[in-house]
């Protein structure tokens, strides 16, 4: 097997399962809004582009000069789509603009453009018309890699440098995969100019793009699936931190049993702290140290921590995570947030990660969060 002939099988490949992306988040997912739609748009717009190149590559596009000459620029479509992720993922609608209708403006621009420039030198030699309409190639993709430049450029202004206009949401979700895809789209940026400029200079050959063609597919699929993961979970935990405003989610507040051996006025100040704890939900602060808490009781760190030890018979992390599970218990064993994924559930509960949760869940249960679940169904 050649290397064209591996790279054609990944980029068909590729389609195929772009393709059955948008069918099943669009007809069989569970949550739709502007995140999901514009998601699948990024994944569709990479399908056709990729679809296109690879029958002209194989062969199997028309001979009829004008259809072969239509080549349609779906990637330009493909950066305002994900901006626009952004722009809704983040809640950030007001205060940035949406450039999709300019875009696709140009898109149906480029368009018309380019079948008039066909029809009109139609009686052309087929050499000359040929060279004619890769000079307007050339032309339209420095025009549509100017903009595609620009929309990123912009991306990566609001998630660098303006996270102050969505601070609010980052109690969500850390948007790492946000960051990641700005740093790697730099890549697909510079191949793309690269592969432009071999282009320009050394005349066309598919083969420029061969790199462009599988970066931009692996890095794209990839992000279309973590946007969505993500996008699913932020939604759940919205909607489960909702739940928690209500007195119904409460965890009961217990004082611990009086001992004989210990001082009243300490056990009286660790009912006092397990109070506020639960009554405040402080618990739920994946943020929460033993520092923090201390000096929001006015007492040291030590003391604390011996006054937990004590009568909490636990030692801090394990007495704030016990209360973290007894949270997680109550969703988990209600069949209204069933739909609720287990991730966004530990999360919300002021867990850190998947994996902390379902330590922590084995430890004060003996049994994983998915385990628990089914028990209580």
């Amino acid at each position: 097997m050649t290397v064209d002939t591996f790279i054609n099988y990944l980029v068909i490949a590729g389609v195929v399962q772009g393709f059955l992306f948008n069918l099943i988040t669009l007809f069989f997912g569970k949550k739709y809004g502007p995140v999901v739609l514009y998601l699948n748009l990024v994944v569709l717009f990479i399908s056709l582009n990729n679809l296109q190149s690879w029958l002209r590559v194989m062969g199997y596009a028309s001979d009829h000069f004008f259809i072969k000459s239509m080549v349609i620029p779906w990637y330009l479509l493909i950066f305002p789509s994900f901006y626009n992720v952004f722009r809704h993922y983040l809640g950030v609608l007001s205060k940035t603009r949406n450039y999709m209708p300019w875009v696709l403006g140009l898109f149906l621009v480029e368009v018309i453009i380019r079948a008039v420039l066909v029809l009109m030198n139609s009686s052309l030699g087929s050499e000359t018309l040929a060279a004619r309409v890769e000079s307007y190639n050339v032309v339209e993709e420095i025009i549509n890699i100017s903009i595609c430049l620009f929309i990123y450029l912009k991306a990566a202004q609001l998630v660098f440098m303006r996270q102050d206009w969505y601070r609010k949401f980052l109690t969500f979700d850390s948007i790492g995969w946000i960051k990641a895809f700005i740093i790697l789209g730099l890549s697909i940026m510079l191949l793309w100019i690269f592969g432009l400029y071999l282009r320009a200079t050394t005349g066309y050959d598919i083969s420029v793009y061969h790199p462009l063609r599988l970066a931009s597919s692996f890095l794209l699929y990839w992000i279309g699936y973590q946007g969505l993961y993500r996008y699913n979970i932020v939604q759940d935990r919205i909607l489960i931190r909702k739940s928690l405003q209500q007195d119904s989610k409460r965890l009961p507040t217990r004082e611990a049993e009086s001992n004989e051996r210990l001082h009243e006025k300490h056990l009286g100040e660790f009912n006092r702290i397990r109070e506020d704890l639960v009554q405040n939900r402080k618990y739920l602060d994946p943020d929460l140290t033993l520092e923090k808490l201390a000096k929001e009781q006015f007492v040291s760190s030590g003391h604390l921590s011996r006054i937990i030890n004590l009568y909490g018979n636990r030692s801090f992390n394990d007495f704030i995570n016990e209360l973290r599970v007894e949270q997680a218990k109550t969703f988990l064993s209600d069949s209204e947030y069933s739909p609720y994924t287990i991730v966004s559930i530990g999360l919300e509960c002021g867990f850190n990660s998947k994996s902390t949760f379902y330590s922590a869940f084995r430890k004060f249960t003996s049994q994983t969060p998915s385990q628990y679940r089914e028990d209580q169904t």
